[in-house]
């Protein structure tokens, strides 16, 4: 079977530490081109990995290398540009969170993969984890019955990144997550768009129910982007829901996902943290699903090769498809437009 070719845009801080280690320890792909700005540190990422082509201009990588598949790692504010490319340049695309930073150039992109009949993968860590898929068999099975309501609350020791300072884990790395893509909240900065997001992945994997409108609140880092996200959201099902986003868990705690989904016939709750899933019914009966010890931290290596066996044409079972990464991405925009108007904002 053949191998996949694979290209990056955008090979910054992650690109590097994640998803080219990742490419090249995947036996069934070529990594064969990488794009970012600057001709020093695109030769340093290529002599460093190998690889045979490399492009400031992303067009050209599209145009003049035969690829399978791209993996979209650019600033949030050109995910959907760069999306939109490769996806006409008739390729599979893995694309970072946030999918896009508008509802609509989201659905833009989810409706040119479907065109085209091409593959979105959404690279949330946490929704290829085996207690998520657990807890979406659960919903999807009845057992909490008609979702309802819905709790969730995200927090990471980000306060640094969110702040315009260098994030103190990525000290010594080849390069670092700049403030322009993450504390310029001109530029889609903010724990919303680059933490919040993970949680809402989640959410929409485990339940399918579609955001409908939203009002929120923020509190601002000292670079201008939100600190903290407070929102309520009315889903289309006539389901509520309340979501709370903190960047500040101090540096020595993980990250914290806490997932309460209260529907008809009973209640799941999801905490990733503590490691923990459970449903408990109204007629009494509990089902307690076990994770293992460990299994809640954060990796992010299988979306990458969920990537490499569609471009290989093996049709794998999709944990993060397209529609999942856009209903993060309604709620976000709705959630910004909200603390800026003071007014519930649709979708």
């Amino acid at each position: 079977m053949k191998r996949a070719r694979i290209g990056i845009i955008g090979a910054g801080w992650w690109a590097v530490e994640n998803h080219i280690p990742a490419l090249r320890d995947n036996p069934h792909c070529e990594l064969v081109a990488v794009n970012r700005l600057g001709k020093a540190e695109l030769k340093q990422i290529q002599d460093r990995f190998g690889i045979e082509h490399g492009y400031e201009d992303y067009a050209a990588m599209l145009r003049e290398v035969p690829l399978d598949g791209v993996i979209i790692a650019s600033p949030h504010v050109l995910h959907h540009e760069h999306a939109l490319a490769a996806i006409k340049a008739g390729c599979h695309v893995l694309v970072e969170k946030p999918l896009a930073t508008t509802a609509s150039d989201a659905r833009e992109i989810v409706a040119a993969a479907s065109e085209r009949g091409r593959e979105i993968v959404v690279p949330y860590g946490w929704n290829f984890k085996h207690f998520s898929a657990s807890a979406a068999e659960l919903v999807a099975s009845g057992k909490i019955g008609k979702v309802e309501h819905v709790v969730l609350q995200m927090a990471s020791a980000l306060g640094d990144l969110m702040a315009g300072e260098p994030m103190k884990e990525t000290e010594g790395a080849m390069f670092r997550p700049p403030a322009s893509t993450w504390a310029d909240p001109k530029r889609a900065g903010g724990y919303g768009w680059g933490q919040l997001v993970h949680a809402l992945g989640l959410l929409f994997k485990i339940a399918d129910i579609a955001p409908e409108e939203v009002f929120a609140m923020v509190g601002r880092s000292p670079s201008g982007v939100d600190y903290y996200d407070a929102a309520v959201v009315r889903f289309a099902n006539g389901a509520t829901g309340s979501l709370s986003g903190s960047s500040t868990v101090p540096k020595h705690r993980g990250f914290q996902i806490d997932l309460r989904i209260f529907g008809s016939e009973g209640m799941l709750l999801l905490d990733v943290e503590r490691e923990r899933l459970e449903v408990s019914r109204r007629d009494g009966t509990d089902e307690i699903v076990p994770i293992a010890a460990g299994a809640g931290a954060y990796s992010c290596i299988e979306p990458v090769n969920l990537l490499i066996d569609i471009c290989r044409g093996l049709h794998p079972h999709n944990a993060s498809p397209g529609i999942v990464g856009m209903r993060a991405v309604e709620v976000l925009d709705a959630l910004y437009r909200s603390a800026e108007s003071g007014r519930v904002e649709k979708v």
